[in-house]
């Protein structure tokens, strides 16, 4: 077995490593690992607009080692084990890493086996996802080529990545359906969730969204198994228990239910109340494991009690990065963490709200002078131009998203830097 060690492992290069790493490495860290196995890294917010026929799967593409950060070691391998008793991670090339400081960002695990059915059924000719990048270009076959009947549009139950993608795609469809003229187009939500969105603000203009479109949104529906040769899918309701009904469908678009990877569900890291997910439990504001202090987790594999977004981890990311350096530096993590969450929802082609809260579900729009809480064409732009012009530029980098963060960020992580060259 080979035997590494970094003062500094993250272990995952998306989104939420790389913006740890970018940050970590500003600060003056020279001794900062990345273990990541995947050579291509994806703009995954993108692949809407893919499976709606906007752009190609492609633009959301590039190579993993232009991502990663000047200054940062690259162990391009995939993790076995964490093992934090001994401050080491093992990986499935055997190499034993070990670390004085640790940060998972592992993201997240679609797990198709806990739906019978649902894997054969994205691999058929009348079903899709937009959560594979190689699947998104079907989305867009499936709906430019629908001639009415039943299009299903599925959400599950349970923590999943970006859980406004579902319905992003169905209002996309709905929209292209009714300007392309597909007359019987019956269009049905088959939602675990009891209401379309959480937050009351933006659960008022989703509506009014749904009814305009003539939707059939059906909520507490669990899908529980598909039956693809027969164009079925099985949903139990979830207020009648032992009731199940099936609904057969042109078209479905499908959303795997989500949890941690294998190996961190099977860590001493895990939250122990979620044993399920598998999530690794952290302190949601210092996101810190509360059993190992050199640990801190962020990203799609934390277990905060939030929507797992790509802006999540955008805000996570300079707490994380902040809270590091201090506890490098002798000192208790200082950072906090809101719970800010941010779901752009694309309404139609053309138009978007944005969906921004905090912990406590309040509304916390952090675009100044124009109301976000309403469908716009300048947020469609900023959904299809700006997001991803950030994203590759500035959350990659290490660099403060301009309104999504105080301006005083960026000195007081380079006081904390100060504070950790011990």
């Amino acid at each position: 077995m080979e035997h590494l060690h970094h003062r500094i492992l993250i272990v995952g290069g998306g989104a939420a490593g790389l913006a740890v790493a970018a940050r970590l490495i500003r600060a003056g860290q020279t001794d900062v690992a990345i273990i990541e196995p995947s050579h291509r890294h994806y703009y995954q917010p993108l692949w809407t607009l893919v499976g709606a026929g906007v752009v190609a799967k492609e633009a959301s593409m590039r190579d993993e080692r232009r991502c990663i950060p000047a200054g940062a070691h690259w162990i391009k391998d995939a993790v076995s084990e964490l093992d934090p008793e001994h401050n080491r991670v093992l990986t499935t090339s055997a190499k034993s890493v070990g670390y004085d400081f640790l940060v998972v960002a592992a993201g997240i695990r679609f797990m198709w086996e806990a739906i019978p059915g649902l894997r054969e059924a994205i691999d058929s000719p009348h079903a899709s996802t937009n959560y594979l990048y190689d699947r998104a270009p079907r989305t867009w076959e499936l709906i430019k080529n629908f001639k009415g009947g039943v299009a299903l549009f599925h959400m599950p139950g349970g923590s999943i990545k970006c859980p406004g993608a579902p319905q992003k795609i169905m209002y996309l469809a709905a929209d292209y359906f009714r300007k392309s003229g597909v007359g019987r187009a019956n269009v049905i939500y088959g939602s675990a969730m009891p209401s379309i969105y959480g937050i009351p603000e933006y659960a008022a203009v989703l509506n009014r969204v749904v009814e305009r479109y003539g939707i059939d949104a059906r909520y507490g529906h669990e899908l529980v198994a598909v039956h693809p040769r027969r164009r079925e899918a099985v949903f139990a309701l979830k207020n009648e228990p032992g009731r199940r009904v099936t609904i057969q469908y042109d078209m479905l678009h499908a959303v795997p239910p989500q949890g941690a990877p294998e190996f961190v569900r099977d860590s001493a890291l895990a939250d122990p109340q979620r044993p399920l997910e598998g999530f690794i439990k952290v302190d949601q504001f210092t996101l810190r494991n509360p059993g190992y202090q050199n640990v801190f987790a962020l990203g799609d594999v934390a277990n905060t009690p939030n929507a797992k977004t790509g802006a999540s981890a955008c805000k996570q990311a300079p707490a994380v990065a902040a809270n590091l350096l201090s506890v490098i530096g002798g000192k208790e993590p200082r950072a906090s963490y809101d719970g800010y969450v941010a779901c752009p929802i694309v309404t139609a082609y053309g138009r978007m709200l944005l969906c921004e809260f905090d912990y406590g579900g309040k509304p916390t729009p952090t675009i100044p002078f124009i109301n976000t809480i309403k469908e716009r064409r300048d947020m469609w732009l900023l959904k299809r131009y700006g997001l991803p012009w950030l994203y590759w530029n500035m959350m990659l980098t290490g660099r403060s998203v301009p309104f999504l963060h105080s301006g005083g960020e960026q000195a007081a992580t380079r006081r904390l830097a100060a504070d950790s060259q011990v």
